[in-house]
């Protein structure tokens, strides 16, 4: 059994100068129905409904999004994606829990939900009235470029669902951007990060398609390793990690979203003079 991993320093939110955190990886340990690919991004259930927990390789920094993407859906089960934190180091345990709810919870320090829009909010601490008073939904949703969580800001373009390139997706797009989709249907992105808090605790957030569902966990113990949990469950059966950029976006990205306003609908990608590495990146990114 591998040692516990010492506490890392969580430092403070990240600002413009501050060095990009690692990309994010799946944990080579994980479910026994999990197979992860080579590169470590692509999380598949092979068979069944359950045993298909899986955790970040390493613990995420203040402010980080673990986002990923639904790849593939399997028909005939009762139930979707769940995610969210544990401080339990996933090389220690003993047996890779059958499920993330109720048994990795029953384990303590573990803060795991099922992914919808409603019942993730716990309550504001100012009381119901101040709770009522914040809108679901900003109203710039489609034209602010960054999601403002707590104290972070994360640009908000990669956060969001896309379609596959088609006649109708940049329709189907605007659905995504919208938010009015289920949060759980293919292509959606759903990420979990936490915020410290100056008590020493952090809040969990988790994030549909460039939406903050607003705290879903609070009193979680900022000083200490936190790991995503992400549990391929039932109708949900395949997930890949989408790379975010918290600092200056890249030339390519910056090249991407000049092109993207260019078209009218990504096939037309297709017939522009660009490296067919540049056009791929276009249409699916």
């Amino acid at each position: 059994m591998a040692a516990v991993s010492e506490p890392v320093d969580l430092g403070a939110p990240w600002r413009a100068a501050r060095p990009e955190p690692p990309p994010t990886r799946f944990h080579r340990v994980h479910g026994a129905n999990i197979r992860v690919d080579p590169s470590g991004t692509r999380a598949t259930r092979v068979e069944s409904f359950a045993h298909g927990l899986c955790f970040s390789r390493e613990p995420l920094a203040p402010g980080q999004v673990f986002l990923v993407e639904i790849e593939e859906k399997e028909l005939g089960w009762c139930g979707h994606l769940r995610l969210g934190l544990t401080a339990l180091d996933p090389a220690t345990l003993a047996a890779v829990p059958e499920f993330s709810l109720p048994d990795l919870v029953s384990l303590g320090h573990t803060w795991v939900f099922a992914i919808t829009r409603h019942h993730n909010r716990v309550p504001r601490e100012d009381g119901p009235e101040a709770e009522a008073a914040v809108p679901s939904r900003p109203p710039a949703l489609l034209v602010e470029p960054y999601l403002c969580i707590e104290q972070f800001r994360i640009p908000r373009d990669r956060l969001v669902g896309r379609s596959r390139p088609g006649l109708y997706s940049h329709l189907l797009d605007q659905l995504y951007e919208l938010n009015v989709l289920p949060p759980t249907a293919r292509r959606s992105r759903l990420g979990v990060l936490f915020c410290p808090r100056p008590d020493g605790t952090a809040d969990m957030h988790i994030v549909i398609n460039g939406e903050d569902m607003g705290p879903s966990a609070r009193g979680l113990p900022a000083a200490q390793p936190l790991y995503a949990v992400v549990d391929v469950f039932a109708s949900t059966k395949s997930v890949r990690l989408v790379q975010l950029e918290y600092g200056l976006p890249s030339l390519q990205t910056l090249c991407r979203l000049v092109i993207q306003k260019s078209v009218v609908h990504r096939l037309a990608i297709d017939g522009l003079h660009l490296p067919k590495g540049l056009k791929d990146f276009c249409k699916y990114e």
